[in-house]
């Protein structure tokens, strides 16, 4: 009697597959470790207990929505009006409205404010 042999089915094997991603993880932990680290005694500046204090020469945007300048209150008018040289700066409040952002910008711009800079915290996280 002959008995009839079941074709094999070739699998595909994942070996390939798993050797190619752990030869692209050690070649990344090398990669990574190729910048020199930084000096084992260096103490880095903490800057959490700095008090944050407004650019001299910038707008504040206060949260609801009005303006100063060096602890005065103002308008986009009369501060173009006092300072017409250079780019203006504005340090909006976190909780001031991005509408009343646009306005106040757009004010700027439309008087002749050559440019508009947002003043912001970057933060190190």
């Amino acid at each position: 009697m002959i008995r009839a042999t079941r074709p094999r089915i070739k699998r595909d094997s994942t070996i390939p597959l798993i050797n190619v991603v752990f030869l692209m993880l050690i070649y990344f932990l090398l990669a990574g470790t190729l910048a020199p680290p930084l000096d084992p005694d260096l103490e880095l500046i903490d800057t959490a207990e700095l008090e944050g204090r407004d650019p001299p020469d910038a707008i504040i945007l206060h949260s609801d929505g009005s303006l100063s300048f060096r602890g005065l209150p103002t308008d986009p008018e009369s501060y173009l009006s006092r300072n017409s040289a250079g780019p203006v700066r504005i340090v909006p409040d976190k909780n001031v409205s991005g509408q009343r952002l646009i306005e106040v910008t757009g004010a700027l711009r439309r008087l002749g404010a050559p440019s508009v800079f947002l003043v912001t915290r970057q933060a190190l996280e």
